[in-house]
């Protein structure tokens, strides 16, 4: 049985874990706030660009000079995933549960016969993948230190992902993240950038089509529009992914408080107990020494 000095050095340590917790659970409900209404903000933008692009797309896919980007190589041997995570932990199963599809599309791959090569947007994520696929990465990259992710930080990794592909360095790309639901809910999400995807049912609609005539061409645009796409479609999963980050950390850090609350009480139980049965075996022993006298 613990000692009374052993219970209190406990009960005072789990209060000071409670403490804690609870500050973090406050700061993400902070955080998240702010990064739901960008992570919302964004979704908009992103779908009304790919539905221009599949406009677009659609007439100019078949055509001999098509962008790569649009209709990427003509192969299906190497495959680049951009995994994206988050750069702390402490936020329940949110890093681990895209780990974990970014590991099982890489077995799956390879089961075909495919070649896989992981680009990391995020420590934990790296983290985790590197104990399996470390020989398959081609580049980590970080945000750690910064207060805020800009558009910038993601045009950046469009332009290593398209520089790649120019060097013929993969022939499709997706993208595998957290999509933010809502607190609770973080769906694990692969989307394919390179090829550009069409919406289901763009590429054989029936009955009569508006017709639209570009200036400058399909062509011209698309070679602004499809690098930019790149960019926006990444800078979205990146917002979702912090807004996804935020809600289950708060998540964790409440079940943490909940958790170190129970323990207390139990703990303090124990305690009492024990106190209680100190003092009632003092009485015994007074008790039975004035007797023998």
């Amino acid at each position: 049985m613990a000692s009374l000095k052993d219970l209190r050095g406990r009960i005072n340590s789990v209060k000071s874990t409670r403490k804690i917790t609870q500050a973090m659970k406050m700061v993400a409900a902070a955080k998240l706030r702010r990064a739901q209404a960008q992570a919302e903000a964004a979704r908009p933008y992103a779908e009304r660009m790919e539905a221009i692009l599949a406009l677009l797309g659609s007439a100019v896919a078949s055509s001999p000079g098509a962008p790569r980007m649009l209709v990427g190589t003509g192969a299906d041997r190497v495959h680049l995933l951009v995994v994206v995570t988050a750069d702390r932990g402490l936020a329940g199963p949110f890093n681990t549960q895209i780990g974990r599809l970014a590991r099982a599309r890489v077995r799956a791959l390879e089961a075909e016969g495919r070649t896989v090569k992981i680009l990391a947007v995020g420590r934990k994520g790296a983290a985790y993948l590197k104990r399996e696929f470390a020989s398959r990465f081609v580049g980590e990259i970080t945000f750690a230190g910064k207060k805020r992710v800009d558009f910038a930080d993601a045009e950046e990794i469009a332009q290593q992902i398209t520089a790649m592909l120019e060097e013929g360095g993969f022939d499709i790309c997706s993208l595998l993240y957290n999509r933010f639901r809502n607190v609770i809910t973080q769906i694990p999400t692969e989307q394919r950038l390179i090829p550009a995807p069409l919406p289901e049912g763009a590429a054989a609609a029936e009955g009569p089509q508006a017709l639209y005539e570009y200036e400058p061409t399909e062509e011209e645009i698309l070679g602004t529009l499809l690098p930019r796409n790149l960019a926006v479609q990444i800078y979205r999963a990146i917002l979702e992914s912090a807004a996804g980050e935020q809600g289950a950390r708060m998540t964790a850090m409440d079940n943490a408080t909940r958790n170190a609350g129970e323990m207390i009480n139990k703990l303090t139980l124990n305690y009492n107990r024990t106190r209680q049965a100190n003092i009632t075996k003092e009485l015994i022993e007074i008790i039975s020494g004035a007797e023998a006298v």
